[in-house]
């Protein structure tokens, strides 16, 4: 009797632990993002409306409606802040994705050398702070001190700019994606690249059309955090922009929401704009997880098949 009694308390302690492990995780997500999410869309239905004429000597919040939002939605400039954004997402998530998986594939060739170096190489730029790794990024930049060439290259221009700022995005983001890809390629049985080399499969073909396919959740997963790196872009643009005079307060969207908030003082407006592209963000993440979970289901189809 005793002894059921035990197991019975010893079970009950098991179902609860996975509800304890997570809490920590529901509480901060609670606190730093529902909370906060949750005032910015009470303020973005408000406005301050100053009162005592010219002297403007008082000020009230009044109920808005919709006029934030309308505002938003009318604003030439968080559209073209909207289009900065995806042009440098456009050569980011490319350039990020394809360079992580070219250096994991090289470190799991057999005739690679110096792997723990390499990988420690590839991946230390992601342990660099972003507002770091974007001054010293500018000082390479700029004509002054540049030793790359800005004296002859203008890495501020009106074009040259988009390449610049995608440059600092993908030298910290490689590293990590190129982790994850090449532990994927580590998990692999190596029966499979033998039995491939048996069928009469070179290198390159073997890195292509089997390690490429079988690791495909791996670059989706990797692609879909890319893509939402991309869509927060501030603290490259945000820290270069007094080195260029290419690069606006409202150069991007986040840099939009952050003028409006503390430069111009309009919190309304500006968390009417965070909850717009907040919402747009959500949409964008949904889709492309759709997309992964597609791929990741025809990698699964073509595992299948090589067994």
């Amino acid at each position: 009797m005793a002894t059921s009694i035990s197991r019975r308390g010893r079970g009950a302690a098991h179902s609860r632990l996975p509800y304890l492990l997570v809490l920590p995780a529901i509480l901060l997500l609670l606190l730093f993002v529902v909370a906060p999410g949750g005032y910015a869309l009470f303020l973005s239905f408000q406005q301050r409306k100053v009162s005592g004429g010219l002297l403007g000597t008082g000020s009230r919040t009044v109920f808005a409606g919709l006029d934030n939002y309308s505002t938003v939605i009318h604003d030439t400039e968080l559209w073209h802040s909207l289009l900065r954004m995806l042009l440098v997402g456009a050569i980011t998530v490319p350039a990020t994705v394809l360079l992580a998986l070219l250096f994991a594939l090289l470190l799991d060739t057999a005739r690679a050398r110096l792997t723990r170096f390499a990988r420690l190489a590839i991946f230390l730029p992601y342990a660099v702070p972003g507002v770091i790794a974007t001054l010293l990024w500018g000082f390479l930049y700029l004509p002054a001190t540049s030793p790359i060439g800005g004296q002859h290259l203008d890495f501020f221009g009106s074009s040259m700019v988009y390449v610049s700022v995608a440059n600092i995005a993908v030298w910290g983001a490689v590293g990590f994606n190129m982790v994850v890809m090449y532990t994927s390629l580590r998990a692999l049985p190596p029966e499979i690249y033998e039995a491939a080399r048996i069928d009469g499969a070179s290198e390159l073909q073997i890195a292509l059309r089997v390690k490429v396919a079988l690791i495909r959740p791996a670059i989706a997963m990797c692609t879909l955090f890319t893509v939402l790196a991309a869509l927060q872009l501030f603290n490259e643009p945000n820290t270069l922009q007094p080195l260029s005079n290419a690069i606006s307060l409202t150069w991007v969207p986040l840099m939009k929401i952050y003028t409006d908030a503390f430069v111009d003082s309009d919190i309304n407006l500006a968390a009417a704009t965070s909850v717009v592209f907040a919402a747009g963000i959500l949409a964008v993440s949904v889709v492309v997880g759709r997309l992964a979970q597609t791929w990741w289901g025809a990698a699964g189809a073509v595992g299948k098949e090589g067994r």
